[in-house]
């Protein structure tokens, strides 16, 4: 085990150029910042490859040249390494902790790869983090198994969702900066980034495979293979559904019917792509009798996936999507009254329309936003809108 755990921590012999070669991802970070130090385990979570190592790498870098951490004292592995199959975590430290001859009473800083691959993982977390002195990072690409926690870890952790890279991120990936004098630019850079998406690999690339290897293995290796799934064709045809009904109402019954699968199967797929973060579900504004009976809408986890698969560019679609992914920590559910729907209400009462630029409310639709009762009510128009409304709702 010892090659393995060297190889996997360079900086334990003074290599810094992996974390050197790191592209910065701010707006994660700094909500990472504040909880680097304090004792709560720190779960990372979302879509496969969507950057949950990289700022895991970022805290390295930072714990290393900012707070002066011993490299020595901090041990990074991925919890799904063939070579330490049959590994518990417990063994896994202990023999670190070993190697560099680190005392019980000595803080550590454990960050843990895919740690939902390991058996009892709550357990053993829960163990280290009783006894102190360490300081956990884990991270998932499975929400479901991360919710099956048994209250070991309830009060002693706190959990983030990585998102897609945002607009402003994606211009500093590609090195794109827009001066004032070139603000005409801005639509236009916009539209590529709706287009392209916010996966980091695939801005530095735009190697298209690089989508179509990263959905297989996620439908292959995350759903199908966890699930014991043989009907891969289906899967997909469920997935490629998805994709055309993201920014809208999706029917469990009525994509059974037309897959020709039960109901039941259909409800299992939709959970399963919700749980690897294909998807995101948002229930209907209102009572829970009509949230319950109602569809859900479903939004995909990146722009870029979907334009990939519908070869759609709606930009007012597009727009919707992103707007979503943004103010997703808002807890948004949809409005529907009286036939008419309005894209987003916050737990917090904020109403919220997208029209991308010169997009105009229907008739119906104006009379709902102007009688809605609501603490704020925002028309968004572009990505400056949208995150004037970030700005304001900060936690």
């Amino acid at each position: 085990m010892e090659k393995e755990l060297y190889r996997y921590n360079p900086w334990w012999e003074n290599n810094t150029n992996l974390l050197t070669n790191l592209l910065d991802r701010n707006e994660s970070f700094e909500f990472l910042l504040p909880n680097i130090t304090n004792k709560q385990i720190v779960f990372l979570t979302g879509l496969r490859r969507i950057g949950k190592t990289s700022l895991m790498k970022l805290c390295i870098k930072y714990l290393i040249n900012e707070k002066k951490i011993n490299p020595i004292h901090i041990l990074y592995v991925s919890m799904d390494d063939f070579l330490l199959l049959g590994k518990t975590i417990i063994e896994i430290v202990e023999g670190f902790k070993m190697l560099h001859k680190i005392k019980n009473e000595q803080p550590i800083y454990l960050f843990l790869d895919e740690i939902t691959f390991v058996d009892d993982y709550e357990l053993q977390l829960k163990n280290l983090y009783d006894k102190g002195n360490s300081k956990i990072f884990a991270s998932s690409s499975s929400a479901s198994l991360l919710h099956k926690q048994k209250g070991y870890l309830t009060g002693r952790s706190i959990t983030f969702e990585v998102l897609p890279l945002s607009f402003e991120m994606y211009l500093r990936f590609k090195n794109i900066t827009i001066k004032k004098a070139d603000e005409h630019l801005q639509e236009s850079y916009f539209k590529d980034y709706l287009a392209t998406g916010g996966i980091p690999e695939y801005v530095l690339t735009n190697d298209a495979a690089y989508i179509s290897e990263l959905m297989d293995n996620i439908i292959y290796k995350d759903i199908a293979a966890v699930n014991g799934i043989r009907q891969i064709k289906q899967l997909k045809d469920y997935f490629l559904l998805l994709m055309e009904r993201s920014g809208k109402t999706m029917s469990i019954n009525k994509v059974a019917k037309v897959l020709g699968i039960s109901t039941e199967t259909s409800k299992r797929y939709f959970d399963m792509f919700c749980d690897t973060f294909i998807i995101s579900p948002v229930t209907r504004y209102g009572k829970l009798n009509e949230q319950l009976v109602s569809p859900k809408k479903i939004y995909c986890c990146d722009t870029g996936i979907r334009t990939y698969y519908t070869g759609e560019r709606d930009w007012g679609a597009l727009f919707e999507n992103y707007t979503y992914l943004r103010l997703k920590h808002l807890n948004l559910s949809y409005i529907y009254e009286n036939t008419t729907e309005l894209d987003f209400i916050s737990q917090n009462k904020l109403l919220i329309e997208c029209k991308f630029h010169d997009e105009v409310l229907s008739e119906k639709q104006q009379l709902l936003f102007d009688n809605f009762k609501a603490t704020a009510k925002h028309i968004v128009r572009n990505q400056k809108d949208i995150e004037a409304i970030r700005l304001q709702n900060k936690s």
